[in-house]
């Protein structure tokens, strides 16, 4: 190895780990290390397709080989399983805490569909304050790296049998997505490579709050690379009043400015937008808000998704009915909106929509 390589490596490995490389970069390192190219397709077979975190256990590789990237790298993986729940509806949760000792919460959800959903973190925190969610209360400290987002998907991924593996992504976890696009966008490209994780683009979700510059530019990217990923917007409210007593960050765009960021993201990717509407009992579940709400829709080739309000410990927010449930989803569909109700799963351990955190606590969000 020439003093040029040797000094690019040692400043290149002390500064990030090994998922935080592009594959290309990963190529001109291995090259700079003195191995041949096709070691880069064996190290990402044991990655992704065998789940393997250690180099030490890479055994199609020499002792020297595995030696050399144990030297430069350390372990595939950078964060620390700080914590795991396990649910009864078979959901899990990982707590992982990174090397400046900040955490985030991911979970696997399981459904009787064969389903095996990765619920993604972006940021360690949210600075959206969306006033019945746990992700935000304990404040926005920084954008999570490409890298450390792609570890959620391996550890998540590495909770499954060997003979099966994740089929779906929401990006719903802590943290507005939207906000920290360029390294999402290139952890899913891994995700989603045929040589990565080979989940298909069209089973990814990424969720926002409702960001219209934000949903532009992740339109431009999917027309520009051919990944149309889903799109969904915590929409929560049928009017910039209420929207806003709800979701702060609404008095910056307003309900408009999203719905017509909505439409162009429709219009050019050919994705339909599903609108996400979390039912607080007494607050957005009146006769009223289901006609704002049709007004607002019943043009638009769009889903909205129903989300019964999971509790948080702290907050006075209550959960509707399944009565109130099933009555508010059926008045929109009778005026003609197509409704999905959301069923819950991982609420007993914290892990349903809403009630994940960057720190932990003992039950951190169930109330009684």
């Amino acid at each position: 190895m020439n003093s040029d390589n040797r000094k690019f490596l040692e400043q290149s490995c002390l500064e990030r780990k090994f998922l935080e490389y592009l594959p290309a970069d990963l190529s001109a390192i291995l090259t700079g290390l003195g191995l041949p190219q096709f070691r880069l397709n064996q190290i990402r077979r044991w990655i992704f397709a065998r789940k393997t975190m250690s180099f030490d256990k890479m055994t199609d590789l020499s002792k020297e080989t595995r030696k050399i990237l144990t030297e430069q790298f350390g372990s595939v993986l950078q964060g620390r399983e700080s914590a795991h729940h396990q649910s009864d509806d078979s959901t899990e949760k990982l707590l992982i805490e990174w090397s400046d000792g900040e955490r985030v919460e991911c979970v696997l959800l399981r459904d009787n569909r064969n389903h095996r959903t990765a619920c993604i973190s972006t940021q360690v925190g949210c600075a959206m304050g969306c006033v019945f969610c746990a992700s935000g209360r304990d404040g926005f400290v920084r954008n999570l790296s490409r890298g450390e987002i792609l570890e959620q998907f391996l550890r998540l991924n590495s909770l499954l049998p060997d003979h099966e593996r994740l089929t779906h992504v929401v990006v719903m976890g802590i943290g507005e997505p939207l906000l920290n696009l360029d390294a999402l966008l290139s952890a899913l490209n891994e995700a989603t490579a045929s040589e990565g994780l080979d989940l298909s683009v069209r089973r990814v979700t990424i969720s926002t709050v409702g960001i219209p510059s934000g949903i532009r530019k992740l339109a431009e990217s999917v027309v520009r690379n051919g990944k149309g990923y889903k799109l969904a917007v915590s929409l929560h409210a049928p009017n910039d009043e209420l929207r806003t007593q709800i979701i702060p960050q609404n008095r910056f765009s307003g309900i408009d400015e999203i719905l017509k960021a909505s439409d162009d993201y429709f219009e050019q990717t050919g994705r339909r937008v599903t609108f996400e509407y979390t039912l607080i009992a007494g607050l957005n579940d009146q006769p009223e808000h289901i006609q704002q709400l049709v007004r607002l829709l019943k043009n638009r080739t769009a889903i909205i998704n129903i989300i019964p309000l999971n509790p948080v410990l702290g907050l006075n927010f209550q959960t509707p009915s399944a009565k109130t449930v099933a009555w508010f989803a059926g008045q929109l569909e009778l005026k003609g909106i197509q409704v999905k109700v959301r069923f819950r799963k991982g609420d007993k351990i914290g892990a349903a929509c809403g009630q994940l955190r960057r720190v932990h606590r003992t039950n951190p969000t169930i109330t009684d």
